[in-house]
């Protein structure tokens, strides 16, 4: 690195293409480089229209969303530099033509490729083909660019799941990924579903599968291009910038958290006493963007490709059990609106009591529901929900059953290679962050920016609440009572035990009958 280079010198004047611009990293990156780097040029987002809206209208939006407010107000001219390209990481040079390549790489030397698509459960064709063949166009686009200076890869720190300690290293891939690739053109989808498991091995789902092998392709790219890798663990909502707790999807804990909240989710296998990988998301920003510096400006290029892993639960270890019961209070003494149930689910290493506890809870409440809005002449959706969180726990279950360790001494020395003020505006120690404060904050975000609640009308939401606790415990009773019934009407020992309640119990439904007979008087 040069002598006395920072982060806002190195960017200074640049021009940066993001793909995947629009997704959760992508605007926190746009809104930190903007509001960070005053001089930075233009930021090229590759987008296409969606919803019948075109990029303009998309970018639009985007601008109007809470996490821009601090661009808003305090640098509007900022915003201008937000340029759309409209294009397709899907087709080859991004659809975009001769001249409008020529003329990025006239300005451009800077490429963040984070496009990818974040759908654990999607098939096996559609992961490879955004994730990894993806890359492939990324990387041709990236060789175009006569003034690149360096490409940030964004991967994940899960692609390796076969080994148990996931370091700063490459691994050789599972398969050769042009073999995958042509794979994908030339079986059709039922063909692909039937070979799918095979290829996988040790993977858990084809989003993993298709990561590990995007990079290799880009590691195969070092040799002729300035690229680095960088390994996020488990993004979670923004710890500081530019306001503590946003975040635009219910992907991850953030998700599970609001859905147990709502009553949704009763149970879900996870051990409780492992460590949760996570980063907050400008956390993570804040190291992409340094090691964009740092990769550039170095003197020496490094025999192997460099690779980050970034992750911050080795700074402040706290484990998924002790997340769950910050999120369980917080939760109960500041309730979501119009839960479906009262959220008193758990969670368990047993799959016996999940399974049953699944089937309880989560499917025969949910084939009642739709039984009546069927009576009520209304559309059934609850079954229909309860599979989609089912296929959703299947895949994130695999995430919290299993250690996980992350290695990273290449993510934490990034901070001493900033100066004393780039260390604030870009920090990345969270050592003495208050992790209950965050965590509150994070489900503060998601019931504000995901759920788009209003926290004003909490003392109705309790009173809701409080409603919904006599019910649950109305209801834990009565099935209690039949369970027992149903016991010792085929067990002698359990009779005996109930007849010396007899006072009490020869009043009670169901059990009375069983226990006493007809003549309880």
């Amino acid at each position: 690195m040069e002598a006395n280079m920072s982060v806002r010198d190195f960017y200074k004047g640049r021009s940066i293409l993001l793909t995947g611009g629009t997704g959760f990293m992508g605007k926190v990156l746009v809104e930190k480089l903007l509001y960070s780097v005053p001089d930075l040029g233009n930021i090229y987002i590759l987008m296409r229209p969606k919803r019948g809206k075109s990029v303009t209208q998309r970018i639009e939006d985007m601008q109007r969303l809470a996490l821009f407010d601090r661009l808003r107000q305090e640098r509007p001219s900022a915003l201008k530099k937000i340029k759309a390209i409209q294009g397709d990481v899907l087709f080859e040079n991004f659809s975009l033509s001769n001249v409008d390549i020529e003329e990025l790489s006239k300005e451009v030397s800077v490429f963040f490729h984070f496009a990818a698509t974040l759908r654990l459960e999607a098939p096996l064709k559609d992961n490879v083909n955004m994730n990894t063949s993806g890359t492939v166009r990324a990387l041709n686009v990236a060789r175009r660019l006569k003034n690149l200076a360096i490409f940030v890869h964004l991967s994940t720190a899960f692609c390796y799941p076969d080994y148990e300690s996931l370091g700063e290293r490459m691994h050789a891939p599972p398969a050769r990924p042009e073999d995958v690739m042509r794979i994908i053109e030339w079986l059709d989808d039922k063909q692909l579903a039937a070979l799918t498991p095979s290829l996988l091995g040790g993977h858990p789902n084809c989003y993993t599968y298709s990561k590990r092998l995007a990079e290799n392709v880009v590691e195969k790219a070092y040799e002729d291009l300035p690229v680095v890798i960088a390994r996020p663990s488990i993004v979670c909502p923004t710890v500081t910038e530019p306001v503590t707790g946003w975040v635009d999807n219910l992907n991850g804990p953030v998700g599970l958290m609001l859905a147990a909240g709502k009553g949704v989710i009763r149970t879900m296998l996870c051990d409780g006493s492992l460590f949760a990988q996570v980063i907050p998301v400008d956390t993570a920003i804040n190291a992409v963007i340094a090691i964009g510096m740092y990769e550039a400006t170095k003197k020496e290029k490094s025999p192997t490709i460099p690779v980050y892993n970034l992750n911050n639960g080795h700074q402040n270890p706290t484990t998924w059990g002790e997340v769950l019961d910050i999120a369980k209070y917080y939760g109960r003494k500041y309730p979501l609106e119009w839960p479906l149930w009262y959220p008193n689910g758990d969670i368990t290493t047993n799959r016996v009591m999940h399974e049953f506890y699944r089937v309880l809870f989560h499917l025969l409440p949910a084939y009642f529901i739709d039984l009546l809005m069927l009576l009520l002449g209304q559309k059934r959706f609850m079954v229909r929900i309860q599979d989609r969180i089912s296929q959703g726990l299947e895949v994130l279950q695999y995430f919290t059953m299993r250690p996980w360790t992350f290695p990273c001494p290449n993510y934490d020395a990034l901070q001493t290679k900033l100066n004393d003020e780039e260390k604030v505006i870009f920090n990345m120690d969270h050592r003495t962050s208050d992790r209950e404060e965050y965590m509150r904050k994070c489900i503060e975000g998601g019931r504000v920016y995901c759920l788009k609640e209003d926290i004003t009308k909490m003392s109705r939401n309790r009173a809701h609440h409080n409603i919904l606790f006599l019910l649950d415990c109305v209801v834990k009773f009565f099935f209690w009572m039949l369970v027992i019934s149903y016991l010792a009407s085929w067990f002698e020992p359990i009779k005996v035990t109930l007849s010396y309640g007899a006072p009490v119990v020869k009043y009670l439904p169901f059990v009375g009958k069983t226990v006493f007979g007809d003549n309880q008087n």
